[in-house]
């Protein structure tokens, strides 16, 4: 007898939306959104694509308004209510440079880089290394597209990713003893992986400059702070990158960053997350479990430091 045991990530198909329900309902609050709100760059010729139902985060999607008024980007500030002050970023024009080792370099300006690719809309959790989570509907392309368009080398090993630095508009550059710009990385068969999704979208809308456009990185079974925003640049090198929070403090955020439920910061425990909007504190999942679909990418890597 075949027993089908149910992963941590998924949900009833009896308790999915209806396509027809879920996109009416889009529609008709995006109509009405439309008087109380200007319209984001983009917002007019906006593809969302479709669902991608593979991927089920087994909670309910948190509040619009909490997951755009809830945000880390040091780049504006320290606290969690910097929505406002990042909305001072101009999103267009915007440009995305695509280098290193890779057959087809090239600079993409954004919206020409979205057509390009196969948008589609993905409901993953988010974890932050802080202990709280959400889950968001993302709008965005695999990353696997993007490697695919630039033809990686066979010395390429990493990405690593950068963000925009602008002083102009972004108070928190004032704060020299960071190491400007914001960096972060990846194996390059980490990048390969399905999971690995370039956001331009959330909520069936443009992304807002607080949760990280107009491009960002999420990569859902790894703590939020990889999760590069506002990129600028994508370098495929055979050398391994040093992030952002590894240069400052790498006895507590290593390259890896995969979450663990075992391993705790050293200053406070992972075992469990509070989930924003709600306040509920449950269990975290090994690899925000998503381990069946990323679990073999750290085969052989006893000894990498994989949960820092």
């Amino acid at each position: 007898m075949f027993i089908r045991k149910r992963r941590g990530w998924e949900i009833p198909e009896s308790q999915v939306t209806p396509e027809h329900l879920a996109f009416g309902r889009r529609a008709l609050l995006a109509g009405a959104a439309v008087l109380a709100a200007p319209i984001p760059a983009g917002a007019q010729e906006f593809n969302p694509g479709v669902r991608n139902m593979r991927y089920r985060p087994g909670r309910d999607i948190t509040m619009e308004r909490n997951a755009t008024t809830y945000n880390n980007y040091y780049e504006f500030g320290t606290d969690k209510g910097i929505h406002r002050t990042a909305e001072r970023l101009p999103l267009r024009p915007w440009r995305v440079k695509l280098d290193g080792l890779v057959d087809r370099p090239r600079e993409y300006d954004i919206d020409e880089l979205i057509k390009t690719m196969p948008i589609e809309e993905r409901v993953y959790r988010l974890r932050c290394v802080e202990a709280w989570s959400m889950v968001v509907p993302w709008n965005g392309f695999p990353l696997k597209a993007l490697l695919d368009a630039a033809g990686p080398q066979s010395g390429a090993k990493y990405l690593r990713f950068e963000t925009a630095a602008l002083p102009g508009v972004m108070p928190g550059l004032r704060q020299s003893w960071y190491p400007w710009p914001y960096v972060e990385g990846c194996t390059i068969e980490e990048a390969a992986n399905d999971l690995s999704f370039m956001v331009v979208g959330a909520y069936g809308k443009p992304l807002l400059p607080q949760n990280g456009a107009p491009l960002r990185i999420h990569q859902p079974w790894k703590y939020g702070f990889k999760a590069g925003k506002s990129l600028v640049r994508i370098t495929l090198t055979a050398e391994r990158p040093k992030s952002f929070w590894e240069a400052i403090q790498p006895q507590e955020y290593g390259f890896w960053a995969n979450i663990n439920p075992e391993v705790a910061h050293p200053r406070w425990s992972q075992a469990s997350e509070r989930v924003l909007g709600t306040g509920e504190r449950v269990p975290t999942q090994l690899f925000n479990g998503y381990g069946e679909f990323v679990a073999d990418l750290y085969t052989g890597l006893q000894r990498e430091r994989l949960w820092a």
